[in-house]
């Protein structure tokens, strides 16, 4: 039988059958006994596969329910509790009070951040956080990520739309993000960029503590940030290493930004600024380190050649280029790499998570050479890659 194609929304898909290894055959197998109600009943019954079965059911009602959970933290982060209640233990009217919400809903909502881990009960029918809470007292940064998710929540109300729609340049995200949607981003306003570049900025602390744990910088001269908003990771640069020459790369509404943010932090003259579009301008040369913290996953594959093309022609000679952004497939947060991330850059129209191994292909494209990948702390929220020049 020759080959045969359907079209399924404008895309030519192969037909022809293709054969079953014997693990496709393997999982049939399993997939059709897992789905049994009978199975199902007696492995929730059966002493050594009852834990697994309950386990499992647990995770798919997460699934379900997840949206739940996620509006649980919303309500907690947008009436400041972690915070309240990390001064001293409250009791549920003065939490009602704080939050404006009456007794009962105060109830009802503290159950639920309960048995979620955000809050905990103590002595005298009081509540601190929980385990889960702790770690978003005085957290700004993570709060705002946590705001700006209702985004993407509108942009996901129909999820079948969502990925049937191709270009989504009305997106509630896309449109939080405007320098992807215009050919000539550098003739924004600031006002245009204010806002996504504060909330970059606010998210970037712990992300730059890790990276400089991780890869110390003695030794360099010089360091250009490529992409590097309004210089909050240089500023954790510059705090650290007080001899080393710093450079900041970006748009030019958003170096208005940097200046401002940069004076405040008292690093005024601190950091050499230069406006610019990276995918159109020459970067700044005598670098002999370039970063591009979280630039590369907002971009398709041709302009991050063309930028690393651009970058490997900035580098000194002996230099290092580090890349750090949430990669695709990483062991233990593969749900932020590939579902988080593969879906939140869909709705702000360009980009993807990569894989390590593919941008390191990328680098060796670009002529780089001696790439490592380095373990992060924290590699939910970033990789670290370097590559010598």
């Amino acid at each position: 039988m020759g080959s045969r194609e359907t079209a399924i929304a404008g895309v030519s898909v192969d037909a022809e059958p293709v054969p079953l290894t014997w693990r496709d055959r393997l999982l049939a197998w399993r997939d059709a006994i897992q789905s049994s109600p009978r199975f199902q009943r007696w492995a929730a019954s059966f002493p050594l596969t009852r834990p697994i079965a309950l386990a499992r059911s647990r995770r798919l009602f997460d699934l379900t329910a997840g949206f739940v959970y996620t509006q649980t933290l919303t309500a907690c982060v947008r009436v400041g509790l972690f915070d309240f209640l990390a001064e001293r233990p409250r009791t549920r009217a003065e939490i009602a009070a704080h939050i404006g919400v009456p007794l009962e809903e105060t109830e009802r909502l503290l159950r639920a951040a309960a048995a979620l881990e955000l809050v905990q009960g103590r002595s005298g029918g009081r509540f601190g956080c929980g385990p889960m809470g702790a770690p978003l007292i005085k957290n700004d940064g993570l709060a705002r990520m946590i705001e700006h998710n209702a985004l993407l929540y509108r942009d996901l109300v129909d999820p079948i739309e969502f990925f049937r729609t191709f270009e989504r340049r009305d997106s509630a995200v896309s449109e939080h993000f405007p320098y992807t949607k215009v050919r000539d981003p550098q003739n924004f306003g600031r006002g245009v960029v204010a806002e996504y570049s504060d909330l970059m900025a606010e998210t970037v602390r712990p992300l730059a503590e890790d990276i400089l744990d991780r890869f110390p910088l003695q030794g360099r001269r010089t360091l250009l940030d490529v992409g590097g908003g309004e210089g909050a990771f240089l500023a954790e640069v510059a705090w650290r290493y007080q001899s080393l020459q710093l450079k900041l790369f970006d748009l030019p509404a958003v170096i208005e930004g940097a200046q401002v943010r940069l004076a405040r932090l008292g690093l005024v003259g601190r950091v050499e600024l230069s406006g610019g579009n990276f995918h159109q301008d020459p970067l700044p040369a005598g670098a002999d380190v370039i970063t591009l913290v979280r630039v590369l996953l907002d971009h398709d594959d041709e302009s991050v050649l063309q930028l690393l093309h651009k970058v490997k022609r900035a580098l000194e000679p002996g230099g290092v280029l580090l890349i750090v952004e949430p990669f695709s497939g990483v062991r233990g947060a593969e749900a932020v790499g590939d579902a988080y991330f593969g879906l939140y850059l869909r709705a702000m129209g360009r980009g993807r998570a990569r894989r390590a191994d593919e941008l390191r292909a990328l680098l060796g494209k670009a002529g780089f050479t001696r790439t490592r990948v380095h373990k992060t702390r924290y590699p939910v929220y970033a990789g670290l890659i370097s590559a010598q020049h």
